[in-house]
């Protein structure tokens, strides 16, 4: 029972998982006009790229990638002449992608386009650019952008991108240097955020890790671990043989569910698949039935298997010997443990498809690592075999275990489709209400008190019955004392927000919040939930704004606020030297079509409160993470770099006192 100890801790680590998220930008454009003689201009577009990733030619032939073009607006000020040119060195290389050579620029590309000015008067050169990128692995789908060119009076340039002034559509940042060319120059996010990403990618791996080892205490695959290695050691005259072929199996197994992560990460083409996932009510509604499905074949109703003829016609690959048996018997694992595995393997999947492209790849290699690891030993030294725990009732008791697990966790995405929607049924009080039956009765079914098909009779539990029963019920305890008003701080992440009412004495209001029926700051903070709103309350009490991009379904954003925002010199300051500006991206509220946008990014229309909020975000700051903290003056310009997700209540702090009122 020490066993059911270990995979019970472990699977309450399950609850809770950080969603970190990053949109890839790597291409980045600069543009200048030199004065040449007689009214002529050169335009010049630069592109610098990051490393790895290739910019296409504007020649490329057909039935290959989009290549880079211009488009100009038709003028009477002014006529092209020629065309635009390349004056990069291009790379001329073979395709596999598209079977094809292919013309392209790394590091940075350069391409001119010469005018003729037909008035000495001041006039404006506008147009878009289209182009396309991708690195060894993958290509991001083609991008427009915008440009425009104000030729000045006194034959000076101004290139730019449309203003980032109308703040509603978030547009990139313009600055400019003495000779007035400007460089369209996305501000970065804090460098925290690299790290952070880096940070949750690794307990994105060591969580995935320890979902593989819990999957190998399953019914459906403990048992396959002696009878496994005993094929593979059937002939004794061959030790090495066998030994090749239970590394081979290994590898296999770590191919096959890698393999399901590679073809996730390479179908992920938008940055609004986070926002899809997290707020549309279908993916949500389908996770919390196939999780309501699994759990209730786990408590015995029936079982959910694949196909038998799949399984057997695997399985007589098996029989064929050889070293690729090893490979197919690694095969007919999968498939056959898949009704226990498969709530695991879904769940990696699904947090990973709210992250980076990597992130379904390296979540199924840690899974697939630590379920292929105990075969690969146990092949290489069989005497091991003797002392691994006999198979017996207990595994059905684990697979109970897991179906209350499971059920718990469908809660999860019912919350998701509550909050983002706006429906008030899934509250704190009753998401608390309905765990601590569900650990309740776990609680029983450890002592015996509630029996399911398969299971043996307790009628005295042993010592790890009574005490898991003893942890089950204290966690019960634990969450009860949430419904009176405790904070949870180490489930924060998963349960409904707290509310917690408004500050009546607040001095950073200015009048009644739009969407305040709907959504709260966290510890009576006032605020806003509206950007025009926010600013223009700002430029009554001269404050700054801080813009606060959180979301419903973000377990960093209530971790930080539970954590940072509770501290009394965080709150100080947040309650009287800022207008806090809270913009949830997830949010599914559809907004009146005269605030409806065009988005600059995709130029897909955004009409729902978080698509508007997030695009903002993105075209702004070059990011969709949250959260993300941003402090602005009241022309919108940003005071300090953006901060991402810290626990570091200092470093939060400096952060707050470095573009606050304080150091105005």
């Amino acid at each position: 029972m020490i066993k059911q100890l270990l995979i019970i801790l472990s699977i309450y680590v399950l609850i809770a998982l950080p969603i970190q998220s990053q949109v890839l930008n790597p291409v980045q454009w600069k543009y200048n006009v030199v004065k040449e003689k007689d009214g002529d201009y050169t335009l010049k577009f630069s592109a610098i790229i990051d490393d790895k990733w290739h910019l296409y030619s504007q020649n490329i032939p057909e039935g290959g990638p989009i290549p880079t073009s211009f488009s100009f607006e038709k003028s009477n000020n002014y006529r092209l002449i020629g065309k635009v040119k390349e004056l990069s060195k291009a790379e001329v290389k073979y395709d596999s992608t598209f079977s094809m050579k292919v013309t392209t620029f790394s590091k940075e590309a350069v391409f001119t386009q010469k005018i003729k000015a037909k008035t000495i008067e001041p006039f404006v050169v506008k147009g878009s650019l289209e182009f396309m990128c991708c690195d060894n692995q993958r290509c991001l789908p083609p991008k427009r952008i915008d440009f425009k060119f104000d030729i000045t009076a006194t034959n000076s340039a101004l290139a730019q991108e449309p203003s980032a002034k109308n703040l509603t559509i978030g547009s990139p940042s313009i600055a400019s240097d003495s000779n007035k060319k400007v460089a369209v120059n996305p501000l970065p996010v804090n460098e925290s955020n690299q790290i952070d990403a880096d940070g949750s990618l690794w307990q994105f791996f060591l969580l995935a890790f320890g979902a593989g080892f819990l999957g190998l205490f399953t019914p459906c695959v403990y048992p396959m671990i002696p009878m496994t290695v005993s094929f593979f050691m059937r002939d004794e005259k061959k030790k090495f043989a066998g030994i090749l072929k239970g590394i081979i199996f290994g590898v296999s197994i770590i191919f096959i569910y890698t393999m399901l992560g590679v073809i996730l990460a390479f179908t992920k083409s938008s940055a609004d698949v986070t926002n899809y996932i997290s707020t549309n009510w279908i993916p949500n509604l389908i996770f919390f039935l196939l999780f309501i499905v699994f759990a209730i074949s786990f408590f015995g109703a029936f079982e959910i298997v694949l196909p038998g003829s799949l399984a057997n016609k695997i399985d007589r690959q098996v029989d064929k010997g050889g070293y690729a048996a090893a490979f197919f018997m690694a095969l007919t694992l999968v498939v056959v443990s898949f009704s226990c595995t498969a709530p695991f393997v879904g769940s990696i999947l699904v947090e990973a498809s709210r992250g980076i492209a990597v992130k379904p790849i390296i979540g199924m290699f840690g899974y697939s690592l630590a379920f292929a690891i105990p075969f690969v030993i146990f092949a290489i030294s069989p005497a091991l075999l003797k002392q691994l725990a006999k198979s017996g009732s207990w595994l059905n008791s684990v697979k109970v275990v897991m179906a209350f697990i499971l059920v718990a966790l469908s809660l999860k995405f019912l919350l998701a489709i509550d909050t983002t929607h706006h429906f008030n049924i899934l509250t704190r009080p009753v998401f608390l209400s309905i765990w601590i039956v569900i650990f309740v009765m776990l609680g029983l079914y450890f002592l015996g008190k509630i029996k399911f098909a398969h299971d043996r009779n307790v009628s005295r539990p042993g010592v790890s019955r009574l005490a898991l029963a003893i942890i089950t019920f204290t966690f019960a305890v634990y969450l009860i004392s949430g419904l009176f008003g405790a904070s949870l701080n180490t489930l924060v992440s998963i349960l409904p927000e707290s509310k917690h009412g408004s500050n009546a004495d607040a001095t950073n209001i200015c009048e009644q919040p739009k969407y305040a029926n709907m959504l709260e700051l966290p510890f009576g903070l006032n605020g806003y939930f509206d950007y025009q709103q926010g600013i223009s309350c700002a430029q009554k009490l001269n404050k700054p704004v801080l813009l606060d991009f959180k979301g419903h379904t973000c377990a960093n954003c209530k971790k930080m606020e539970s954590g940072v925002f509770s501290n009394p010199d965080i709150l100080e300051r947040l309650r009287n030297d800022f207008v806090i500006v809270a913009l949830y991206t997830d949010d599914a509220f559809k907004l009146p079509e005269n605030e409806w946008i065009k988005s600059t990014y995709d130029g897909e229309v955004k009409k729902t409160m978080g698509e508007k909020n997030l695009d903002f975000e993105i075209a702004k700051f070059n990011s969709n993470t949250q959260p993300l903290f941003a402090i602005i003056n009241i022309q919108g310009d940003t005071l300090t770099k953006p901060m991402a997700f810290t626990m570091n209540v200092e470093a939060f702090k400096k952060f707050l006192d470095k573009g606050g009122s304080r150091s105005l």
